[in-house]
């Protein structure tokens, strides 16, 4: 069975639809662990209630290369063959990229490859698009610029708030990222654009 671990830095809430769906069987794949560079990230309290393990990479203590060699070993000692990004607000090094090349997920709040980057959706927002979305895709050594798995559209409603077009584009990113995920995992075409 495919093994993956999921990277967060905050609350966790894609985190915790992965690991639902996986739990249930949704997704054929076992989550191996749950890890944070931010040690009071709530996405690990609720991974340790949900029963999964959780590490802290310590950036602050070790740096960069120090957090990635960290979690280069988890991964190898857990025999990880994924790694999913789930809000995960580190940038990975090209080395650590490229080591595990093709095999690293992330989801985005916009529709790639307009407003890649650290605020997707205040980007969008503000340049006052009605169509945004999120996308998810494999990373690669740029920002947000690896391929796409797939899409989902979220339009921009004209009673929006930033605040409620947050709260839907999660909801979208809630649905699309372990559906895409178990598809990848089963081998199966994971392109999904509406």
């Amino acid at each position: 069975m495919t093994s993956f671990a999921v990277l967060i830095s905050g609350r966790g809430t894609n985190m915790a639809a992965i690991a639902r769906a996986a739990s249930q069987g949704k997704i054929e794949a076992r989550l191996e662990f749950v890890a944070s560079d931010n040690p009071k990230a709530a996405g690990l309290k609720i991974a340790g209630e949900m029963g999964y393990p959780t590490e802290i990479l310590d950036y602050g203590k070790e740096g960069r290369s120090g957090a990635e060699r960290q979690l280069a070993g988890l991964c190898s000692l857990k025999r990880v063959e994924w790694i999913v990004l789930a809000g995960f607000m580190r940038i990975l090094s090209p080395e650590f990229v490229a080591a595990h090349r093709g095999r690293i997920v992330n989801i985005h709040p916009s529709l790639l490859p307009s407003f890649p980057g650290r605020d997707g959706i205040g980007d969008a927002w503000k340049y006052g698009v009605k169509i945004t979305g999120v996308t998810v895709h494999l990373v690669d050594q740029g920002i947000d610029s690896g391929p796409i798995l797939a899409q989902k559209a979220v339009p921009v409603r004209p009673s929006d708030t930033l605040e409620s077009l947050e709260k839907r584009i999660h909801r979208a990113e809630h649905g699309l990222y372990w559906k895409t995920l178990a598809a990848l995992f089963s081998g199966a075409s994971v392109s999904e654009r509406s």
